[in-house]
């Protein structure tokens, strides 16, 4: 796993830390929210569901920045993009510790969602491109692997002020601390190199509508639709298990281990893992075959979970393999979508596939609520999430081979020297 790393260049290697801290920030950023939940709740004299309110405008802003940056990135550059939506993110995160209603805390947890999404669009085709191909989906994945570590970064941050705290400082000393990622502007601004792209002139003299609604030119339309669908099952399948599947094993299974650190660690580490092995398997294998093998797993383990006749230990080590399959589906898509676009609506059409089915996918945890009513919980969650991980499967067939393919509108990096490599 390490040697694609050792065998990279120095604006590689720089490149990728720069991804790789961009998007843990913003996960440290985005899951001090869930961690805040009660805090908010007791705060604001607010019910449930409109805290949940708060997750799914941060969520849905978070489509529409991905579309956005994504078609900014292809007209003034994947650097400048990334440093937007760093700065973006990290001062609405920051001010959100100032709200002083809960109005003002949706506004500005709207704001937060345009950055947030946006920041993810920017990295993952600034990657893509400046990394050589055939590590470009180890690289990718590794970087999605990022997610766990500022999870787990969020996660520290709360015991550590909450155990000092009281909840009302606690969770505005939480935002605020979300100011820290506007630090990594200094190393992108100093350290990373914007990719050479031969028409990058052509995608500049575009109209702004004409950048955000170029994926949907013939030449690129089928490529649009099958990757919106892709996008669909993948955040569907995710939203219909972690929305409910606390509830699940809590009230139907009658665990109450899940809120413990030793639990959050397993899923964190297993996300991790997945989001790894994806990427070696995408490189190796091919995106095809590795979607396809992870999205099958997915839909086997989910059933298997809620179906069968499994002892609560077994449910709780289950979970390892649960959260290795899910990891590993997101982790594949920044390479795949990006293989897919020409230089001059990349960036659109990679944050508008993954983004896109964000939006979509809200309406599977409804569907969840819904199906329970009539089937029960457990088979709801199953039923739905095996239809979204089905999706996915399906896209990838319809998708070609797009493993190892170069970049003909980028410039090759330099290789790296014998002592660079050997560092």
């Amino acid at each position: 796993m390490s040697n694609w790393y050792q065998e990279s260049s120095a604006p590689e290697r720089k490149t990728f830390w720069a991804c790789f801290m961009g998007w843990a920030l913003d996960a440290l950023d985005i899951q001090m929210f869930s961690l805040a939940i009660p805090a908010l709740i007791a705060a604001f004299a607010i019910s449930k569901t409109e805290a949940g309110l708060l997750g799914s405008v941060t969520l849905f802003a978070g489509a529409f920045g991905g579309w956005i940056a994504g078609a900014l990135a292809d007209r003034y550059g994947r650097v400048k993009a990334l440093q937007i939506t760093i700065l973006w993110f990290a001062l609405a995160t920051f001010a959100c510790a100032f709200a002083q209603s809960y109005s003002q805390l949706l506004i500005l947890k709207t704001i937060q969602g345009i950055g947030f999404g946006g920041e993810w669009a920017a990295g993952a085709v600034l990657m893509a491109e400046v990394i050589r191909p055939q590590h470009r989906g180890k690289a990718l994945a590794t970087v999605q692997s990022a997610w766990a570590v500022g999870w787990g970064a969020a996660v520290i941050l709360a015991t550590v002020l909450f155990s000092h705290l009281s909840a009302d400082i606690a969770w505005r000393a939480m935002f605020a601390a979300g100011l820290l990622p506007a630090l990594l502007i200094f190393y992108v601004r100093r350290g990373v190199p914007e990719p050479a792209r031969a028409i990058a002139t052509a995608a500049q003299r575009a109209s702004p509508l004409q950048t955000l609604f170029g994926i949907f030119k013939p030449d690129v339309l089928r490529a649009t639709m099958i990757g919106g669908l892709f996008g669909v099952g993948a955040h569907g399948g995710y939203a219909a298990l972690t929305t409910f599947l606390p509830t699940f094993l809590r009230e139907e299974r009658k665990l109450s281990v899940l809120g413990s650190g030793g639990y959050l660690a397993v899923i964190i580490v297993a996300f991790f893992c997945g989001c790894v092995a994806s990427g070696i398997l995408s490189d190796r294998i091919g995106r095809r075959a590795n979607v396809a093998v992870f999205a099958s797993a997915c839909v086997l383990t989910v059933l298997v979970y809620v179906f069968a006749p499994l002892t609560n230990a077994q449910m709780l080590v289950l979970g390892f393999p649960l959260g290795f399959f899910s990891a590993g589906i997101p982790a594949s898509m920044a390479a795949l979508f990006s293989e897919l676009y020409p230089a001059g609506v990349r960036g659109t059409g990679v944050g508008f596939c993954y983004n896109f089915g964000r939006i979509v996918s809200a309406g599977f945890p409804i569907l969840v609520g819904y199906l329970s009513q009539h089937l029960g919980l457990g088979a709801a969650i199953g039923l739905d999430a095996a239809f979204a991980y089905s999706l996915v499967f399906v896209a990838v067939l319809l998708l070609p081979e797009t493993r190892g393919k170069t970049f003909s509108d980028t410039a090759p990096l330099p290789a790296p020297t014998p002592n660079l490599a050997a560092n």
